[in-house]
């Protein structure tokens, strides 16, 4: 291992050296489904299973050629199935890849963000607030505490320190860090000497059975649907098996194969299809906008949210926290001056960097010290070598921190003190009138936009070898010494952002621990809200529920939010029936991260705990990546639903063509060989074609849908099947009508099944909104109508799959009456959707 103190880590080659000898740091998970667990997944299924019924009645028909064709085609559907789940397991495991925990190493010398399954042995992890541990390891350099409950059951942190087991304050510290376990409080550099299987808790042997997909509600109640549908297929074909037998005089196995086929004809086996792949894929595409989203079934609730709760900073704000105004007294200091610092305000800036973490994980903090260390260069007022011996940190009670420092006089120890102005304020208990002066400065600094923090310092005389520390902050005398102004410029892209949330019905409350003036200043400036309404943190603890709703629907903005409180407005907020979406950051945000319909977590700034606690990870932290996952998410559901709608039409007329023509003793028109047929083009239609579907151009000036809908609905599905009641009537009333006019059944068939397969290719058409021809384009439709064709002028140019379809020769009288009822079908769908478009109006 390499000496503790040499802090530039491993070399890149030194890292793949190590990663080779010990493997990937992860412990035991679930694989990917096996080629042999896949096929038997496809052999149980019921079209399979009807597939290889088929053939062998064919066989013992003494039809070979028809029971080889459908034989072959058990091979075609594991080959689709295996593509598929191929697909969709490889967007998965992109997902997972990309929500796996990260580590924060140094390598060359350079802090870098890897992969946690790429930290070896001998790595330096840097450790901050929030951060999930990677590995085993140990805390050579700062001061941390840790919930190791996950090891130990023990809710209470432990507090840990470099260079082996010390004593402090009565407690017992030791430097030992632990993969899993997270950093509640502290920055620290800790050396890694084992990973995955080889860690407590690998030895332990926990499993990443959490990385499983769960089912998503959609999916759940498609099971339900199919499973019901399956039943139903059943009993029309046992139905149809008598009826040929008993009453149409044929054998008993041509009345089987006529009930199998009916049976195919009736199984909706596309639904599932169509749920896994759109939701994994949309999951997916996703990630191409920056939003990475942990848990697929989130994709449904996407297009659902009526609320987002947002944090500002980093969300509404570039997160580029830095010092703009400084005040003392009455006076103001613009800090983008570029000449020297005036030497006024040396004291306040040398305070506010020593309460403040000489390694900042906090924006406002990393401003203070690169403002100090810019502006106090050269200066006695800089103390890089000081170390605080004792810290206060922020608590709900007290919102500012201290840091005791002893290195000017061991007997009189130095207190620097920041936090929000009230609290530092209060803890210098000053007068009513200084209190109100400065109120007034922190309103006048606020209304400029500027988030303001107070600064204090404070002496604190000991006696002894042993520092007995108060148990409050309230306890000391401290020294007002002014306030900071710090700027966040709005992201560019947020008003626009916003107006389309407005537009797409989606209302947008602020959440914020700033300054109500500051909050409303931002929340003005980005188009939010122009209410002047503000709720403040103590505002929402004092009031009931009742009464917080009616103040909730008066103000957009909630300030000096506590991260606890959070919680409790979302939960209002859902039971208020609204579908709630709410970003968050820290660790004390997990709760309502995870109370939240859509948990949305920061990628860039959130902590491991928040990230794993959300839904879905803002990779860039923007607000606009938001919205365009919403817009994103609507269209997956969109899709879904026209999809369904087109699988339940596209069905009738099979049902139509298969079942009829047996009861009306009219020839057979439709043999297993074509429902397979047609299945090869309503597989791809459903699983590609559909899925590709741009977004509807009003997609975002429409209210969210009701979280309970589903596209099974009875609106759903009864425009389909009106959608496929009339395409079915239209090719019965022109079998009639042929058959009337003495039409041979050869070509009888070849005709219907040209119209019957280029219908299908129209009711993809009718149910989709795009063109292949004009603007917002599919041009998987395009190659979907290629494929039709190749199909059928493969067919009738075959001589051999020609006779086993029972086609005539190819001719024009066909080819003229198939074209006569496509138009036909054609004026149905569009006098369909034109009456369906002015009834939804």
């Amino acid at each position: 291992m390499e000496n503790e103190s040499n802090h530039i880590g491993l070399t890149d080659d030194e890292a793949l050296s190590r990663l080779l000898q010990y493997g990937p740091n992860l412990l035991p998970g679930t694989q990917p489904k096996s080629f042999f667990s896949i096929i038997l997944d496809v052999i149980k299924e019921p079209m399979f299973l009807m597939l290889l019924v088929a053939g062998s009645i064919y066989l013992a028909l003494g039809d070979r050629a028809e029971a080889l064709f459908l034989l072959s085609f058990v091979f075609v559907v594991i080959g689709i199935t295996l593509a598929q789940e191929h697909k969709t397991q490889r967007a998965l495991e992109s997902l997972r890849d990309l929500s796996a925990p990260r580590a924060l190493v140094i390598r060359n010398g350079i802090e870098i963000r890897i992969a946690g399954r790429d930290v070896v042995p001998g790595d330096l992890l840097v450790l901050h607030e929030g951060d999930r541990i990677s590995a085993d390891a140990r805390l050579v350099n700062g001061q941390l505490s840790v919930d190791e409950s996950l090891l130990t059951g023990e809710a209470v942190p432990v507090d840990k320190l470099p260079n082996g087991s010390l004593k402090t304050q009565g407690t017992d510290t030791s430097d030992s860090l632990f993969a899993s376990t997270v950093v509640t409080k502290g920055v620290g550099l800790a050396l890694v000497h084992a990973t995955g299987i080889n860690t407590a808790i690998g030895n332990i042997g926990q499993s990443l059975s959490s990385t499983q997909e769960v089912s998503s509600g959609l999916q759940q109640s498609s099971r339900t649907l199919i499973r019901n549908l399956s039943i139903l297929a059943i009993g029309f074909a046992l139905a149809l098996i008598l009826i040929n037998w008993l009453f149409n005089d044929r054998n008993f196995l041509e009345s089987l194969l006529s009930g199998i086929t009916l049976a195919m004809a009736t199984l909706p086996e596309e639904i599932p299809v169509i749920l896994t792949v759109f939701l994994a894929l949309g999951a997916w595409h996703i990630t191409k906008i920056k939003v990475l989203t942990r848990r697929v079934s989130a994709v449904e609730a996407l297009g659902a949210i009526t609320i987002l709760a947002l944090d500002k900073t980093g969300t509404l704000t570039q997160n580029r926290m830095q010092i703009a105004e400084l005040s003392i007294d009455d006076i103001f200091f613009n800090a983008d001056f570029e000449g020297e610092l005036p030497e006024t305000y040396h004291q306040l800036v040398e305070f506010a960097m020593l309460a403040t973490p000489s390694d900042p994980f906090d924006p406002m903090e990393k401003a203070i010290q690169s403002f100090g260390h810019t502006r106090l260069t050269g200066t006695e007022h800089i103390h890089d070598d000081f170390y605080p011996e004792f810290q206060y940190d922020l608590s709900p009670d007290i919102m500012a921190m201290t840091q005791i420092f002893s290195q000017i006089n061991p007997s009189l120890h130095l207190l620097a003190t920041k936090g929000s102005p009230e609290a530092v304020v209060d803890l210098c208990h000053l007068s009513e009138l200084q209190r109100y002066e400065i109120q007034t400065r922190v309103e006048t600094m606020a209304a400029r936009g500027l988030r303001v923090l107070g600064v204090a310092r404070g002496e604190y005389q000991i006696s002894g070898t042993e520092p007995i520390w108060p148990k409050s902050q309230h306890d000391f005398d401290f020294t007002f010494l002014g306030l900071i102004g710090f700027m966040d410029p709005p992201r560019i892209e947020v008003p626009d952002a916003i107006a389309e949330c407005r537009n797409a019905g989606i209302r947008i409350l602020m959440l914020t621990g700033d300054h109500p003036a500051t909050a409303r200043t931002i929340a003005q400036q980005v188009g939010l809200s122009e209410r002047p309404n503000v709720i403040t943190g103590d505002e929402i603890s004092r009031l009931d529920d009742e009464s917080l709703i009616v103040r909730l629907h008066e103000t957009d903005i909630c300030a000096r939010m506590k991260p606890e409180q959070k919680l409790r407005l979302v939960q209002i907020l859902q039971r208020q029936g609204n579908v709630v979406g709410m970003t968050g950051d820290g660790v004390n945000d997990a709760p309502a991260l995870k109370a939240a319909d859509v948990g949305i977590a920061m990628g860039e700034r959130g902590t491991d705990v928040a990230r794993e606690a959300a839904a879905i990870i803002l990779l860039d932290d923007s607000f606009a990546s938001i919205v365009a996952a919403i817009r994103q998410g609507r269209n997956i559901y969109d899709n879904i639903t026209k999809a369904t709608r087109f699988v339940f039409a596209v069905h009738i007329p099979i049902i139509a063509l298969t079942l009829v023509p047996a009861l009306l003793h009219w020839p057979v028109l439709l043999m297993p060989v074509h429902i397979v047929l047609l299945e090869l083009l309503i597989d791809p239609a459903c699983a590609i074609v559909f899925e590709a579907e741009t977004a509807a151009a009003n997609i975002m000036r429409r209210p969210p849908r009701d979280i309970q809908s589903t596209p099974f609905s009875a609106n759903n599905i009864g425009f389909a099947l009106v959608q496929g009641t009339g395409f079915a009537l239209i090719l019965l009333l022109a079998y009639h009508v042929l058959l009337q006019m003495g039409w041979l059944i050869n070509t009888i068939h070849i005709t219907l099944f040209s119209a019957l397969v280029f219908g299908l290719f129209l009711l993809v058409l009718a149910n989709s909104d795009n063109s292949p021809f004009r603007e917002p384009r599919n041009p998987w439709l395009l190659y979907m109508f290629g494929s039709v064709t190749l199909l059928l002028i493969s067919v009738f140019m075959t001589p051999f799959l020609r006779r086993m379809l029972a086609f005539e020769a190819i001719s024009l009288p066909p080819l003229l009456a198939a074209a006569f009822i496509l138009l036909i079908i054609e004026i149905w769908f569009i006098a369909l959707n034109r009456l369906h478009t002015y009834v939804t109006k």
